[in-house]
Parts: structure tokens; sequence; C-alpha cells
């Protein structure tokens, strides 16, 4: 400031209202740049949970499109077992996936386990078939963890002629279901109809009575032959 040829200099009242100005003003940016910054992790988070739901999807269902109806052991009544369905576990044949495949058919488990810490994780276990059924299982593959909730559901008759229906379990003899359905869930859900994070009906190309008598002769001994 100057006055009457002499040059002042800015007050100490003045110098701390414009900090206090300036400060504000940073203030409000750095607000913005953490609101903004926080959006972007969450849309973020939210695209890597979809593209993960949708890989898992895709693969599931590539999975289980291959089931094959191939018995892997006997029940007391000489009955091949093709299927077994349960809320939170399911087996059936079906080769592995990519280079895996060589390997043959494989007796496969899917299974939803606790992880110790209050969440499930979805695993997915397979084992050879052998002269004696089933093979020793190899150490299971986690498919993806901290999950709230899970359920399998199979859809099918217990024999032809029959209205077909949703079950919560599937030990229907010698019979493989006509649909799968996979619910998962990140949170545990407060209402019934609450959305799933991952939800897939995916069905089974095999025909549901098409049991390979040639693969039960084979593959169990002691089996009748065709």
């Amino acid at each position: 400031m100057k006055r009457h040829g002499v040059t002042h200099g800015f007050s100490l009242l003045e110098v701390l209202s414009a900090l206090a100005l300036l400060s504000l003003l940073l203030l409000g940016v750095f607000y913005g740049i953490q609101t903004t910054t926080h959006s972007v992790n969450i849309g973020s988070a939210a695209m890597e949970r979809n593209d993960e739901a949708r890989s898992l999807q895709q693969f599931l269902r590539r999975d289980l499109l291959q089931a094959r109806a191939i018995p892997w052991r006997k029940d007391a009544l000489d009955n091949g077992v093709v299927f077994e369905g349960e809320p939170r576990r399911m087996r059936f044949v079906a080769p592995l996936p990519g280079y895996l495949d060589r390997n043959g058919p494989q007796l496969q488990t899917l299974v939803l386990v606790d992880d110790g810490k209050g969440r499930l994780k979805l695993e997915l276990g397979s084992a050879p078939l052998t002269s004696g059924g089933a093979g020793v299982e190899v150490e299971p593959e986690v498919l993806v963890t901290s999950l709230g909730e899970g359920r399998f559901r199979y859809y099918g008759r217990e024999r032809e002629g029959m209205e077909a229906r949703w079950r919560d379990r599937w030990d229907i003899l010698g019979r493989m279901p006509e649909l799968v359905s996979i619910e998962l869930g990140r949170d545990k859900p407060e209402r019934d109809d609450a959305v799933a994070w991952l939800w897939l009906q995916a069905p089974i190309r095999q025909a549901p009575d098409a049991i390979n008598v040639g693969a039960l002769a084979k593959a169990l001994p002691g089996a009748p032959r065709p």
C-alpha cells in the first residue's frame, strides 16, 4: 500500500485473513479431490466385482454344460451314481477346462466352505477316474472368496412322465438334473428376495437318463457288462 509517497507493507490482520482464505480454498480443493478419488475407487471396485462375477459365471456355465452321465460309484443296489447335489456341494463328472482337458473326464466337486473368518469361499476339487471309481482328489482350487451366502439348487424329475421341479438336493440315482442354479452373495441377504452377486442357471447338456453303461462297466469293478 502506498500513501503520501511512503510504501507500507500489509498489516498482520490482512496477512492472516489472506492465509485463512487460502486455507479454506485449499481445504475445498482437498475435499473435492478426496471425493472424486473415493468415487473412482468405488466405481473401479464395482467394475472389478462385476468382471469377477462375469468370469466366474462363464467358467461355471461351461463346466456344467460339459457334465457327463458317467458313474463313479455304485450304491448298495448296484445303481450308478452320476450326479450328487446338496445345498452347498455338488459332484459330477466333466472334463477340466483349458489345457487340463487332455487328462480326460474328472470327478469334480464344487463346494462352498467356511474360510475360518465367518465368510464362505467357493472351491473346485477334482479326482481322476480309475479302475476302482474315483481316484485321489487333488488340492482344490479356490474360485472366489469373501462370500456372505451361497446355495445350489437343482431342477429335474425323478423319472420320465413326472413333473419337473426345483430341489435343494439331487439324490436321484442314475439321472442327471436338467438345470443347476448357483446363487452367490457378497453379503448375507436381509430379505428372501435380495439380489445375489452371482446368479446362474446352467443347463445340463447330457440327457437326464443317459447313464453311460459302458463307462460303468469299465470304471467300476463288478459292474454288469453292457
